[in-house]
């Protein structure tokens, strides 16, 4: 029956798509139309009306929704409410602290940055005065590329002085709504990771910026250092502890759309000025630059010559600046960059130790913050080729300017990028000044290896309760053994400050995640930096201890790792190879995973196919050239 009605209803719709006017099942509707009504059957008519069918309507056509009769009224119950908040915080909380202390230190990480407020509302009025479609053209003329996607280099040459200026201003907005996020977030990343590891100690007060272009540096560093009384508030330039900031860039166009930015906001304190170059008179006594940040973000990669990369980094460390932060994308070039500036800048702290006329200074040499463990050679750098880049991602949240000028849909993106970290000063050691011994041993036991403690010793009272029964001598032996199974990294630490202060100066020997890490089943493969300087593959297996398996399966690219390894690591080193363009099994996952982007997966089939095809073809023209032959004679 429902075949036949079905059938009934297409033989209907069809005869009425032929009728110019609507059809309805009314008798007020059936008057106004020219063609008379269809006596329909009441029964059909009643099935039309409960389902609510537009016969000649189109697909995409929906009827309206009725109302409802009833609206949903959301009603608040305070106590529920408050007891389900406290259970969320509780579980996140007690998620968090199953890794060890020392697994959180290492693994602490910003998290999706969000631009602040204030630089949101200053790039949308400045958008907001721009011709919307012009700066699209603009954004994807200079950032836009059709085989690797959107760019955030910028490295603009205008060919005179007219040209600049007529473009200095669309070029400078198209950056600002583009590339100066993206740098602000991977600037924020290398600044709070490195004020997590200096501690509460590094107080920056002056920041030297060489090649700030729209401000981005200016506004990732004010606001990763804040006075402590706005720490729970959202970070402000008015807020902020830094007093002087100083930036030198040639590119007039950008740095009058950073200006731009900084008009109608409340600086506090702050006094932000530019240059086009970094003077003699800027330069800063050493004793008096504790408090000091040279920094520079994706500048290196515009400058065309090594030497004049090399007198760039020379500026940076004779500036007088206590710590020097170089940032670059990660790319081969860009890596390379970072080698070089770190191998110089450690060359000439090296120079200032051997020198005896610098012995009576106050601070000598250099040692490297973050990313390397060690301050010798880059393993990953030859100083010829680069094969392997270390390097770090940090993920945006993308304003909706952002998305508006990339017509994108996504709400994120992901920067790439590479970066060292020096200060002034010799590397500081495991063992901190007035630091016990036995407190370093502390933060390696979390709640998974209290509750593995714990499983432990209530198996062994079982087998205590049981042996009881036989002899009462076995009991006391038995519960000795007992106390001697359960760690003594699990009892808590008299002094929190202590291990904060012990984890800070272990971690500079922390091996480094450089590649993500394999994670098994049974084990657990990293690939990381070393202390010694190399690139090891450390594998953590179930039988080293659940605690230790937990934090390197919770681990991720860019951590450093607190565990020592059960098995002796194996050294990995880079493939010599003529075309081996990876390293011998460095970073590799799944099979195929490596593959590079613009290696096509059946190029070495369609070759042989193309030179089969072509040695098809000289052999049937032999043999066509041997048949004339034979004809001939």
């Amino acid at each position: 029956m429902l075949r036949g009605t079905s059938t009934t209803l297409r033989i209907l719709a069809h005869s009425i798509r032929h009728i110019g006017t609507p059809f309805s099942t009314s008798a007020v509707a059936a008057l106004a139309q020219p063609n008379a009504a269809l006596d329909l059957d009441p029964t059909l008519k009643a099935l039309l009306q409960d389902i609510d069918i537009s016969l000649t309507s189109h697909k995409h056509v929906m009827a309206k929704r009725p109302p409802r009769e009833l609206e949903p009224v959301a009603i608040e119950y305070p106590e529920e409410a408050k007891d389900a908040e406290n259970f969320v915080e509780d579980h996140s909380e007690r998620s968090e602290h199953r890794k060890s202390p020392a697994a959180r230190f290492g693994s602490q990480k910003i998290g999706a940055v969000v631009m602040p407020t204030e630089l949101q509302k200053s790039i949308t009025a400045l958008i907001d005065a721009s011709d919307k479609v012009q700066l699209h053209s603009d954004a994807t003329r200079l950032f836009f590329h059709e085989s690797e996607g959107w760019d955030h280099s910028y490295d603009v040459k205008y060919r005179s002085r007219k040209q600049g200026a007529r473009h200095s201003d669309r070029d400078g907005t198209a950056f600002a709504s583009v590339v100066l996020p993206a740098h602000y977030s991977a600037i924020c990343a290398v600044l709070h990771h490195v004020k997590h590891r200096l501690g509460s100690q590094w107080n920056v007060q002056h920041v030297i910026d060489w090649g700030s272009g729209a401000g981005s540096g200016l506004w990732a560093s004010t606001n990763t250092f804040q006075k402590p009384t706005s720490a729970s508030e959202e970070p402000r330039l008015s807020t902020s502890n830094i007093f002087t900031y100083l930036g030198i860039d040639k590119r007039d166009g950008l740095v009058a759309i950073g200006k731009r930015l900084l008009r109608d906001t409340d600086l506090g304190a702050l006094s932000a000025t530019w240059q086009r170059s970094f003077r003699e008179d800027d330069k800063i006594k050493r004793s008096e630059g504790l408090d000091t940040l040279a920094l520079s973000a994706f500048m290196l990669s515009t400058l065309q010559t090594p030497l004049a990369r090399k007198k760039f980094v020379k500026e940076l460390w004779e500036s007088g600046a206590h710590t020097i932060v170089l940032i670059d994308h990660k790319t081969k070039a860009g890596f390379q960059n970072i080698a070089e500036a770190r191998e110089y800048l450690l060359e000439m702290g090296h120079k200032e130790l051997n020198d005896p006329e610098t012995s009576d200074w106050p601070i000598r040499g250099a040692h490297v913050v973050a990313p390397c463990p060690h301050d010798g050679a880059c393993p990953l750098y030859s100083g010829k080729s680069v094969s392997l880049v270390c390097g770090f991602s940090q993920r945006l949240q993308r304003p909706s300017f952002v998305r508006l000028t990339k017509h994108a849909r996504e709400g994120h993106e992901d920067i790439e990028y590479s970066y060292i970290a020096i200060q002034r000063g010799p590397r500081p050691s495991i063992v901190g000044e007035g630091i016990s011994t036995q407190v370093s041993s502390v933060g390696r036991v979390g709640a998974v290896g209290r509750e593995e403690a714990e499983q432990i010793r209530l198996k062994e009272e079982r087998v205590t309760k049981e042996l009881v029964l036989d002899a009462d001598h076995v009991e006391t032996r038995h519960e000795a053994e007992a106390t001697d199974h359960i760690p003594l990294e699990i009892l808590p630490a008299e002094n929190s400050e202590e291990v904060e202060a012990a984890l800070r100066n272990e971690a500079f020997h922390w091996p480094r995640l450089v590649f993500p890490p394999l994670k098994k089943s049974g084990h657990i493969i990293i690939d990381a930096c070393t202390a010694e300087g190399k690139i090891m593959r450390i594998t953590i297996p179930k039988s080293q201890g659940k605690q230790p398996f937990y934090d390197a399966r919770k681990s991720s690219w860019g951590d450093i790792f607190p565990h020592p390894p059960k098995n002796r690591p194996q050294e990995k080193l880079q493939s010599t190879r003529e075309g081996g363009s990876r390293g011998d099994d460095i970073g590799k996952r799944a099979k195929g995973r490596d593959r590079t982007k613009g290696d096509k997966r059946y190029s070495k089939v369609e070759k042989a196919l193309k030179e089969r095809k072509m040695a098809s073809r000289r052999d049937r023209a032999v043999q066509k050239e041997h048949s004339v032959l034979l004809a001939e004679r």
